[in-house]
C-alpha cells in the first residue's frame, strides 16, 4: 500500500526551485497482482470520496507507487528498503509526469517515503530531486477540510504556465519563492512555520489573481481570512481550485470558523500523518 499525500507549503514554488512542505497520510492506494500475467490491479477508493471525487491527495501517484511496489514485491524484493525505494520513486516519477505533462514529483516522494518531507527539485532536469525527512514541530495543529469540488490540476498549471510564459509575472513567483523558502526553513518552531504558511498563503492568493487562475475558491479566501485573525494559516493543499486544504497553527481552528466553514459546505477530513510509506499490506 502507498499513502496519499498532503501539501502543507511550496505549491507552485517547487516547479521555480523552492522547498515544499508534504507529509503522507493514512489514506492507501493498494494493488495486488494476479493472473498468468502478472496484471497490477490498483485501488484508490480510499483517497475518492464515497462517490468516486478526487480529493486531492494524490490519488494518481500514489497508485503509481503502489503499483511499482507491487511489481517489485513480486520480484521479490522489500520496497521498504531503500535501494528498492529509490527505484520505485525514479520510475513513478517519470510515469507520473508522462501522465500529467511535467509536474515536481512532490506527491509521489510522499507516498513513496512516508512521514513529512522538504523536497526540492535539483539543479537542472537531468539532477537528483532532493528529499529529506522533517519532524513537524511540536505544538503544530494540523486539519485538513475538503472544500467538496475535485479541481483539475493541469488546467491550473496551464494558466500559471500561460502567466510564466509572457514574462509579467516576475514580481509574483519571485515573492513565491521568496515565502516558500521561509515557510520550509521555519517548519522547526511551530510558530514560526505558521507565520511562514500563512505569508505563503497570501504569495499564492496573489499568483492566482495574476494568472486568473482560481487557486483559491471563494469560500477558501473568506476561511483563509478568518484563519489570520485566529493566527493560523489556512490555504489549499497543491493546486487548489477545489480539492482539499489545510489549517495550519498553534492552536485549533475555533468553533466559530469550523462553524462558517460548514456554512460554506467545508467538511474536515479526518486524516493523519503516515509514517511508513510505501509497504507491503500487514496480513488480516
Amino acid at each position: 500500500m502507498a499513502p496519499g499525500k498532503l501539501v502543507l507549503t511550496g505549491a507552485y514554488a517547487v516547479l521555480e526551485g523552492a522547498p515544499a512542505i508534504v507529509v503522507a497520510v493514512d489514506r492507501y492506494a493498494r494493488a495486488d497482482v494476479g493472473g498468468p500475467t502478472g496484471e497490477v490491479k490498483v485501488d484508490v477508493r480510499a483517497l475518492q470520496t464515497d462517490t468516486g471525487q478526487k480529493l486531492g491527495l494524490g490519488s494518481s501517484a500514489a497508485a503509481l507507487v503502489v503499483a511499482y511496489a507491487a511489481r517489485a514485491l513480486a520480484r521479490g524484493e522489500d520496497p521498504r528498503h531503500a535501494t528498492v525505494r529509490a527505484q520505485i520513486f525514479q520510475s513513478s516519477r517519470a510515469a507520473h509526469a508522462r501522465e500529467q505533462g511535467g509536474g515536481s514529483g512532490v506527491d509521489v516522494a510522499a507516498s513513496v517515503h512516508g512521514g513529512a518531507l522538504r523536497y526540492r527539485l535539483g539543479s537542472s532536469p537531468q539532477s537528483e530531486a532532493e528529499v529529506r525527512a522533517v519532524d513537524l514541530p511540536p505544538g503544530l495543529v494540523l486539519a485538513a477540510f475538503w472544500s467538496g469540488t475535485s479541481a483539475r490540476t493541469s488546467d491550473l498549471l496551464g494558466r500559471v504556465n500561460g502567466l510564466r510564459a509572457r514574462g509579467g509575472g516576475d514580481a509574483v513567483f519571485k515573492a513565491l519563492r521568496a515565502a516558500a523558502i521561509d515557510a520550509a526553513d521555519g517548519v522547526g518552531n511551530a510558530r514560526t512555520f505558521v507565520d511562514g504558511a500563512r505569508a505563503f498563503a497570501r504569495a499564492l492568493g496573489a499568483l492566482g489573481e495574476a494568472a486568473d487562475a482560481p487557486i483559491f475558491l471563494p469560500a477558501f479566501t473568506e476561511l483563509s481570512s478568518r484563519a489570520e485573525r485566529e493566527n493560523g494559516a489556512f490555504l489549499p493543499s497543491g493546486a487548489g481550485g477545489g480539492d482539499v486544504a489545510v489549517w495550519l497553527g498553534t492552536a485549533p481552528p475555533s468553533a466559530a470558523f469550523l462553524e462558517r466553514a460548514h456554512d460554506l459546505s467545508i467538511a474536515p477530513l479526518a486524516l493523519a500523518v503516515d509514517h511508513g510509506g510505501v509497504r507491503p499490506e500487514s496480513p488480516s
